[in-house]
């Protein structure tokens, strides 16, 4: 999100049963972002997926193994709004928003690791 030209895309990857973050990719908002989030789930082996109707999912995933609602996409949506409420650098309009992309990947990747992880990198 540095700019409206280069917006950023946070992609998540759940597991349902525990809430833990199985992966996430910053990335625009493309098909190649959601590809690199599938390699770093594939030694996982992650099926079904439960996704919103973005094209890219009914281009990329199985159709027997994507089921599209918002009923199992909730909490990826809850997280995400603890991202806005608690990284100050999301919110355009703040003192602490920068324009640098590897800052803003950065300052996000650091506080899912210790959101998430209970850890920094």
């Amino acid at each position: 999100m540095p700019s409206k030209r280069q917006q950023r895309w946070l992609w998540h990857a759940i597991d349902h049963h525990s809430g833990d973050v199985l992966a996430d990719v910053l990335a625009p908002h493309e098909d190649n972002a959601l590809s690199t989030l599938m390699a770093l789930l594939a030694p996982v082996g992650i099926q079904p997926f439960d996704t919103d109707n973005w094209g890219a999912y009914s281009r990329q995933l199985d159709p027997q193994q994507h089921t599209v609602g918002k009923t199992n996409t909730q909490r990826i949506e809850r997280k995400h709004l603890t991202l806005r409420a608690r990284i100050k650098r999301l919110a355009r309009k703040t003192i602490g928003f920068s324009k640098s992309v590897l800052l803003h990947d950065t300052a996000i990747g650091m506080f899912i690791n210790r959101y998430e992880f209970g850890r920094a990198i």
